[in-house]
């Protein structure tokens, strides 16, 4: 163990950098000698915190965590988060690992910052804890060189009050747990015990027994119609399918009937995540053998985005908990339960990512899920997360575009239960803020040949237009191409300082940019679901051409939200666009129950988190303009990480075992009841 700072001296203290904070040298809250440090987070500041910076990079190389005591003197929970920077270029996704936790109100807590190995490198978010220790959860997990360290920072995500934590004891420690054996033969942790786990066959048989004895117990919510609209409120207009309409100044949607409705909803009810067992098969205390009739659960995939494996053997034992509880129908046995259960739990939509098999089922309303396939150009943004983002003028993009609309229209058909269609999700913008992130695809655009991408070839399109000669537009920009031509050559020019023309050019170009994906995509889907709204992208990054693209060609707006609540304040924003916004994504998630990490928005245990989802559900419902939001997901992931990029969060309603977690479906079911009357009166 190193100790880096206690605060004993004001020396310490002069070292830190406060940055939107204030610091004060406190008795309260010490844990290692007589002083702690206290830092009140300033509120309506960009991301406020407290930060020390290496005068000469620190190495770091002998250690694998990031350690410290922190005390929460507050009545309230307060999530923060951690970054640890190996280059004075990192910006909380590049050149640094960055993560986050949740402590409770009255509460000190020894956390650490996992820095080696990385979880990735076992194809996994989350590695098992250290004992004494909270882990705070990896968000931004790079492998960074522990040799070269340069500032590391505790921080809050633009808080709306004022905040204060005490921190004391800034540590470096050994931190690693051996994974071999941690997989138990139902998919669960191994080497812990909790309640609802899963012992054996025969007890996940009563488990389910006592489910559907207290299923046939509990009727539906009061006050809901055929659709779970609100079936004693204001009627309005019936169409025969969804709509949207502003109901005494709040977004609503209006059901097939004219009730009103909130949709409620959760994502990804289908049939499990696959883990890859290929380089892993130490992990796990049981795996079927070929001839084992469980066996047919194994698949071989390839593709992954993130993690050490790229192609290979994998299990899914979510698939086989399912026929081990239902027996060999279980496909149909289960969906009938799915739906039973999330109508007794007062969902009344099956969101993004639910199996198709879901669709057309007559009791619950439904989003469809349109991701956009196929092989097309596409642009650099510079936020490219998932990958680089459609190139909207590309006739590639439109042929794929066409082709997976229309194979989704052609199984929901003209169903009045679909709420609309959801068409791509997190897709790379930009950000908004310095212009090479906000402008991200207008320079990502510059830096393709235009022989090759429609995108640069709009671009100068639009320059010539406005400008006719080369002369005129290096006047304004600043730059020294020496014909049109020079300019279709590929042109790096995020490093150079742009113009105020310069910058308005770009701006016209993101927001034709945007309107060029947007109404493409609205065509679509008049021509093969013209009685479907459009739901919109899923922003997770935007910019603010993005969304007034979106605001002026989608009948909703839909955002995934990962914060504890919608603060009016914060979104305040959006409301200049006066239309309705659906959260597509939401979750919390804790420690206590087997798993290795929280997710996006962490919770100090399963109370707590199902006090979360009540909270949030009420700020929704409570905000004029939101018209609902969908939980993801319905089923934990998989212990040792999906398949796709190892995320392994405990995030479900339901664990892998097919185990409900009561907490979360008696907070749900308690405040869904309340939604309508929250809302309207």
């Amino acid at each position: 163990m190193q100790r880096l700072y206690s605060f004993e001296t004001e020396a310490e203290v002069a070292q830190a950098r406060a940055n939107h904070v204030r610091l004060t040298r406190v008795r309260e809250g010490a844990t290692h000698g007589r002083y702690a440090l206290q830092v009140e987070f300033l509120p309506k500041t960009d991301w406020p915190n407290l930060m020390f910076r290496a005068e000469t990079a620190w190495d770091w190389s002998a250690y694998s965590g990031l350690a410290f005591d922190l005390l929460n003197p507050t009545p309230e929970p307060i999530v923060f988060g951690v970054r640890v920077d190996e280059d004075p270029r990192a910006d909380g996704v590049r050149f640094c690992r960055q993560g986050g936790a949740t402590i409770p109100p009255k509460q000190r807590i020894r956390f650490v910052m996992p820095l080696a190995p990385n979880p990735m490198d076992f194809g996994m978010r989350g590695l098992p804890a250290l004992k004494g220790y909270q882990a705070v959860n990896t968000t931004v997990s790079n492998a960074i060189n522990l040799s070269h360290i340069v500032a590391f920072q505790i921080f809050l995500d633009h808080p709306q009050t004022p905040k204060r934590l005490i921190v004391d004891n800034i540590h470096l420690i050994r931190y690693y747990q051996p994974l071999e054996g941690i997989v138990d033969e139902f998919g669960q942790y191994a080497h812990a015990n909790w309640s609802h786990k899963v012992r054996s066959i025969e007890h996940m048989r009563r488990q389910l027994r006592a489910e559907q004895r207290e299923l046939e117990r509990i009727p539906d919510l009061p006050e809901r119609d055929r659709f779970g609209g609100w079936a004693t409120g204001p009627k309005r207009e019936a169409t025969g399918y969804f709509r949207v309409e502003k109901v005494d100044g709040k977004w609503a949607f209006i059901t097939p009937d004219g009730t009103l409705f909130l949709s409620i909803g959760m994502d990804c009810v289908n049939w499990g995540e696959y883990t890859y067992i290929t380089g892993r098969e130490k992990m796990f205390r049981w795996l079927p053998d070929e001839k084992d009739p469980l066996a047919k659960y194994y698949a071989h995939l390839s593709g992954a985005l993130m993690g050490p494996i790229k192609e290979g053997k994998a299990y899914n034992f979510f698939l086989a908990n399912l026929e081990r509880k239902y027996g060999e129908r279980y496909r149909e046995v289960w969906r009938e339960h799915t739906l039973r259960r999330l109508r007794a739990w007062g969902f009344n939509t099956l969101a993004n990512w639910s199996a198709s098999e879901f669709y057309r089922n007559g009791k619950i309303p439904y989003v469809a899920t349109v991701g956009i396939g196929g092989d097309h150009k596409r642009v650099r943004s510079g936020v490219d997360y998932w990958g680089k983002m459609h190139d909207p003028f590309d006739e590639g993009f439109q042929r794929n575009l066409e082709a997976s609309v229309r194979q989704v229209a052609s199984q929901v058909g003209d169903d009045p239960w679909c709420l609309g269609y959801f068409v791509d999700n997190e897709l790379s913008w930009g950000a908004d803020g310095e212009p090479t992130k906000r402008y991200g695809l207008a320079y990502g655009a510059l830096e393709l040949d235009a022989s090759e991408s429609p995108a640069k070839r709009a671009l100068i399109e639009q320059l010539r237009r406005k400008y006719r000669t080369i002369e005129a537009l290096n006047k304004a920009w600043h730059t020294t191409f020496r014909s049109w031509d020079a300019l279709e050559r590929p042109h790096d020019l995020r490093s150079q300082k742009p113009t105020p023309e310069c910058l308005q050019d770009l701006r016209t170009y993101v927001k034709a940019f945007a309107l060029q994906y947007f109404r493409s995509v609205r065509e679509t889907l008049r021509r093969y679901a013209p009685n479907h709204l459009y739901l919109g992208c899923r922003f997770a990054w935007y910019t603010p051409e993005a969304v007034e693209a979106a605001a002026e060609t989608s009948e909703v707006l839909g955002f995934n939200f990962y914060v504890p609540r919608i603060e009016r304040a914060r979104w305040k924003f959006l409301e200049a666009y006066d239309r309705p916004i659906l959260s597509g994504e939401f979750h919390f998630g804790a420690l206590d129950r087997g798993m290795f990490h929280t997710g996006l928005v962490p919770a100090r245990n399963q109370q707590e988190r199902a006090q979360m989802y009540a909270e949030y559900v009420r700020s929704v419902v409570e905000h004029p303009y939101f018209v609902g939001c969908h939980w993801f997901q319905y089923i934990d992931q998989p212990l040792t990480g999906r398949w796709f990029d190892g995320e392994n969060y405990n995030i479900g309603f339901i664990t892998i075992t097919d185990t409900p977690y009561p907490e979360m479906v008696s907070a749900a079911r308690a405040i869904h009841q309340q939604i309508y009357r929250l809302r309207w009166g």
